[in-house]
């Protein structure tokens, strides 16, 4: 059902493990927020707060197919909206300045900006222009959803959307929105992983594996805080965000077993 996979069950994983763990209490802290899904905007001071002062930071995000994530995309989102001028469509057209003609403009530009090298994505998502059939519109916006590996592309592209302008030269241009989470990059997460592999292995389990996807956490502002960082650790299943989202019941006794002894490991540490 909706939410099992991402990410309910591995928050009540971490809860099963934690119970495990003696004197938890003096050594492990559980942060669940509520808004993760729509850019932790409540939730992100209080995350990176707690970060800064932690060991490490495992993140109870669905797993990819069992594996771990040592890498996500950092995020940045705008809106670019254009003010043109209405004019009759079919007597006087030429009095007008075509909003949706310039915000199509914009949408070419935009898109050149991708970088796959870098994994950076730049995707036009929701756009909206004009009023009425017969009119020249007045008013386009567009939404942008960017992502990459690297911090520098982020701002490559921040750079470069900031610098967008109309071809008309009285219609205006503005640009709202901007960086959002940090690239989880593998510098924060290897090191975590490398001991989660010894901790399966000690426990008789098969090599975890790990990926890089293009979904961002609130691992990204954890790692970003200066905190060694996991993510990953939570359910094996399938369908996140999806009708059909489920997880694989018969994993979740091993995959407890694995956040508790990798924990118990790291307090050891």
């Amino acid at each position: 059902g909706p939410g099992i996979f991402d990410m309910k069950a591995g928050f009540l994983q971490a809860l099963y493990a934690v119970a495990e763990i003696p004197h938890a209490e003096q050594s492990l802290a559980i942060i669940a927020t509520t808004d993760e899904e729509v850019g932790s905007q409540t939730s992100r001071e209080l995350i990176e707060r707690g970060a800064k002062g932690a060991s490490a930071v495992l993140v109870l995000e669905a797993s990819l197919r069992g594996k771990v994530k040592t890498g996500r995309k950092g995020t940045a989102m705008y809106r670019i909206a254009i003010t043109g001028r209405a004019a009759h469509a079919g007597l006087e057209p030429e009095k007008g300045i075509n909003a949706t003609a310039e915000i199509a403009r914009v949408v070419s530009q935009v898109i050149a900006l991708e970088n796959s090298e870098h994994g950076t994505t730049v995707v036009p998502t929701t756009m909206q222009s004009g009023t009425t059939t017969n009119t020249v519109p007045a008013l386009a916006t567009l939404d942008l959803d960017i992502r990459s590996y690297l911090q520098s592309e982020l701002l490559r592209v921040d750079t470069a959307v900031r610098g967008l302008s109309a071809s008309h030269p009285e219609a205006k241009i503005e640009i709202t929105g901007g960086m959002n989470r940090p690239p989880l990059e593998p510098s924060s997460t290897i090191k975590l992983y490398e001991i989660l592999e010894k901790v399966a292995q000690k426990i008789g389990m098969q090599p975890i594996g790990h990926a890089s996807v293009g979904g961002a956490s609130d691992g990204n502002f954890a790692a970003a805080a200066g905190a060694p960082t996991l993510d990953g650790l939570g359910a094996v299943g399938d369908g996140a965000h999806a009708p059909h989202e489920q997880i694989h019941l018969s994993s979740v006794p091993d995959r407890i077993s694995l956040l508790t002894a990798f924990i118990k490991e790291l307090i050891r540490e």
